[in-house]
């Protein structure tokens, strides 16, 4: 008998060759990849992490602690306490004209993450092509894969405001077009979409019969000009599934608390895997939820301001040391272009970790027209920022 030294009997083979290929094949995030390199380094400034440097407002923990000194810690209903998706409901037909049920149309969430996930997962069937603009967030390519569909990029630019164009949506149609992604505000460019620049989109979702998955995480956080959902369309309610949450606008990005709303027999879908998979969102985080948005607007207010001021500092300031920058009417992020430097986006945001001591994204990691741009979070104290861009300026001027 012949003995293979090198691999015992009865060990395993390679844990790699056990793997999915599917999920082999899929790259780790290019952010966390990173930013591993700044946890290793001190003295950085990080503008990297798409998180409120706020910390949750006092009364909404502290619902979360009464509520635990109450005993609430058992299951909740599937899609969530009743008395939050009311809340829900109401807050959204007050903000922002979008009305939906609350016994029926709404779904809680473990984050807006897990909603997205739940709607590509109940509609994607094998092969389905999902059109996603880009920039954008980095999750939405890899779960398409994951649930079995190809993602389509279509890329934006910066001399359109990286706002999506109904020609460019049209030309990326095929006849396996399913689903149409939206993430407006936008992670990474702060891009919006007014009401007029919706209407010919809707025009060739409903031309095409496209399901609309509409990420509106960031929707509180706009500047000048207010958020319009594109469920507010006519026509697209029951066409789109909105996707939002507590994280950006209440500061509550470690509660994990998003919802999703639609068409009832798409939330019915969705509601059938999350209930195999995590049972219901943390009761806990539910009652703050609550709190935050029964009593909390005000406190969100005030940090929409603060942002808008830092908003104005870091536009300004990558002008002033040179670099072309559009400007962001919403969420918390700048995408400045550093063309002008004749470095890539990796080579630009490598040397400025190391020679200027600051970190910022690749704009590559977003997709289709990240490159020669860089992300740079501005949800940081003014001080961090100003210094920041001292830093920046140093480092643009020497490598010019």
């Amino acid at each position: 008998m012949i003995v293979n030294r090198e691999q015992p009997a009865g060990e395993p083979k390679s844990m790699d060759s056990y793997l999915s290929p599917l999920v082999r094949g899929i790259q780790p995030s290019g952010i966390r990849k990173f930013f591993d390199l700044v946890s290793a380094s001190k003295d950085i400034i990080t503008l990297g992490v798409g998180e409120p440097d706020f910390t949750t407002p006092w009364h909404v923990r502290e619902a979360c602690v009464y509520s635990l000194e109450r005993g609430y810690t058992r299951y909740t209903s599937n899609a969530g306490m009743p008395e939050l998706r009311e809340a829900i409901a109401g807050y959204l037909e007050n903000e922002f004209k979008t009305s939906y049920d609350p016994k029926d149309e709404i779904l809680v969430t473990v984050g807006g993450s897990e909603a997205i996930d739940l709607a590509l997962r109940a509609l994607i069937a094998p092969g389905d092509e999902i059109l996603i603009p880009e920039p954008c967030y980095i999750s939405y390519s890899p779960i398409t894969a994951i649930g079995g569909g190809v993602p389509v990029g279509i890329e934006t630019f910066a001399s359109d405001n990286f706002k999506l164009t109904a020609e460019a949506l049209e030309k990326s149609i095929t006849p396996r077009s399913k689903i149409l992604i939206l993430c407006y505000p936008s992670n990474p460019t702060g891009a919006i979409m007014t009401y007029e620049d919706w209407l010919p989109i809707a025009k060739v979702v409903e031309k095409h019969d496209l399901i609309v998955i509409s990420d509106e995480i960031y929707a509180e956080l706009t500047y000048g000009t207010k958020h319009v959902s594109f469920a507010s369309v006519p026509g697209m309610k029951d066409r789109t599934i909105l996707v939002s949450g507590f994280s950006k606008a209440f500061a509550m990005t470690g509660w994990r608390m998003g919802y999703a709303c639609g068409h009832p027999d798409l939330i019915s879908a969705m509601l059938k895997i999350h209930q195999y998979t995590v049972m219901c969102a943390p009761v806990m985080g539910q009652v703050a939820a609550l709190e935050a948005l029964t009593n909390g607007l005000g406190e969100k207010d005030k940090m929409v301001e603060s942002y808008n001021r830092r908003r104005r500092l870091i536009v300004e300031g990558f002008r002033q040391i040179g670099l072309d920058c559009h400007e962001p009417q919403g969420a918390f992020y700048a995408f400045p272009s550093i063309q002008s430097t004749g470095l890539s986006s990796e080579e630009f945001a490598q040397q400025l970790l190391v020679e200027g001591r600051v970190a910022a994204v690749p704009g590559t990691v977003f997709g289709l027209g990240g490159e020669g741009f860089i992300r740079c979070s501005y949800a940081t104290s003014v001080a961090q920022l100003s210094e920041a861009l001292e830093r920046i300026g140093s480092f643009v001027a020497k490598i010019k």
